[in-house]
């Protein structure tokens, strides 16, 4: 089966093996899934992640993260979809959660946060809210 939205496909994975209480979570990697790895593993969010090559495409091996019996993940969301693409400049980037989550942004610098985005104010497509 061929998945259109890949993006949202890993969010999910991470979504559900997060409210499942599970350790890890495996996602099939891609260069865009590996920036967005590094992002929440920088950010806090996860505790790491490991490229594991299988051959073909490889598999990101995400550990997550939990303090107590607490998730540290609240709530992971896509924002931009295949059929409906959101752009934002730096001045009009969304805060998340009046700045407590984070924004995932797809600029022409690469994927970063949006408090990094408006550091180099820079605008882009925004991919995921996290919180």
């Amino acid at each position: 089966m061929q998945i259109s939205d890949v993006i949202a496909d890993m969010l999910t994975r991470i979504r559900n093996a997060n409210n499942a209480k599970h350790d890890t979570v495996d996602v099939p990697a891609s260069n865009v899934k590996k920036a967005i790895a590094d992002i929440l593993a920088e950010e806090g969010y996860i505790k790491s992640y490991q490229l594991v090559e299988d051959g073909k495409q490889g598999v990101l091996h995400i550990t997550l993260k939990y303090v107590g019996k607490q998730k540290v993940i609240q709530g992971i969301r896509r924002v931009s979809k295949p059929g409906l693409r959101i752009y934002s400049g730096c001045e009009d980037m969304p805060k998340v959660m009046n700045g407590l989550g984070i924004a995932i942004v797809s600029t022409s610098k690469g994927i970063m946060t949006d408090k990094q985005a408006r550091k180099e104010h820079i605008g882009g497509e925004i991919l995921a809210f996290v919180w």
